[in-house]
């Protein structure tokens, strides 16, 4: 299928410092890739984030014939900021051009409901490849290198069954026996800062006053950082898998060597030039 009047691929950047590593070019949206599937597949309630209520399996008004999100350029402006904050990590490429090979939910209506169920069970599958490509790369995650490659391959080769075998996968316990992984990867990688680190994994810091906070090296793990002031906090090392950072303030904060970050995270925050980001992470554009 032509994609020359498709949405064009995510900006890889140009700049060393935000480019990301080769191994998770996959794992990052390709728009001119995916049959909108975002867009189709996921449900949102009129809110702040969403200027109006869709189901999910069907499509939002502002996506086109062509895949294309008519209102791609000014989607905060129209009061659809939760759209510039999602992250598929990849697998709304990988569910349309690899799972159903290029076969769009238009043209073989049959197809919706199986690639909407697959979509949501491949993002997942992902987002957990993005956290074990990162952590195989982590020097003080040496001695579990054999185990992350292990599960990193066996996550793969589950991202690449039919429809049918990703709706019937049992995720919650794939997904548990990585994090078990992860978090010793995270301990190892913590234990390398000096000093004694904080441990906020799960914590209520919604609204916290934690401007120029020492957190290196903290464990904030599911922690609720909603609208935390964060300003010029030194956050190097942290581990923050499943922090919720919405609205955020990280202007001036580091986050240069903070781990299992992802973009949608970043995205969801408020920041800065000022903000120091890890590699392979980009400035939003709304900063």
């Amino acid at each position: 299928m032509s994609h020359e009047h498709r949405r064009p691929a995510q900006d890889r950047t140009s700049d060393p410092a935000q480019a990301p590593d080769a191994a998770r070019l996959p794992l990052l949206s390709d728009c001119g890739n995916c049959f909108g599937l975002c867009c189709v597949a996921l449900p949102f309630a009129r809110s702040a984030d969403f200027a109006l209520d869709k189901e999910a399996g069907r499509p939002c008004p502002n996506l086109q014939a062509d895949f294309r999100c008519g209102v791609h350029q000014d989607l905060r402006q129209r009061g659809f900021s939760g759209c510039t904050v999602f992250e598929c990590f990849g697998a709304g490429q990988k569910i349309s051009q690899v799972t159903f090979q290029g076969q769009d939910w238009r043209t073989a209506p049959e197809t919706a409901r199986p690639m909407f169920d697959a979509f949501a069970v491949m993002r997942q599958l992902h987002e957990l490849l993005w956290y074990l490509t990162e952590a195989v790369a982590l020097p003080p995650a040496r001695p579990l290198r054999d185990e992350l490659r292990a599960a990193l391959e066996k996550t793969e080769r589950l991202t690449l069954g039919t429809a049918e075998e990703l709706a019937g996968l049992d995720v919650p316990a794939h997904r548990a026996e990585v994090n078990t992984l992860l978090l010793r990867v995270g301990e190892l990688v913590r234990a390398k800062v000096p000093g004694r680190k904080k441990d906020r994994r799960g914590a209520d810091l919604m609204g916290a006053r934690l401007k120029g906070a020492d957190l290196k090296g903290a464990n904030l793990r599911g922690a609720y950082l909603i609208a935390a002031d964060l300003r010029g906090a030194d956050l190097r090392s942290a581990d923050m898998i499943g922090a919720d950072l919405r609205d955020a303030d990280l202007r001036g904060a580091d986050l240069t060597g903070s781990i299992f970050l992802t973009q949608a995270q970043v995205n969801a925050a408020r920041g800065d030039a000022t903000t120091r980001l890890p590699r392979g992470l980009r400035r939003p554009a709304h900063w």
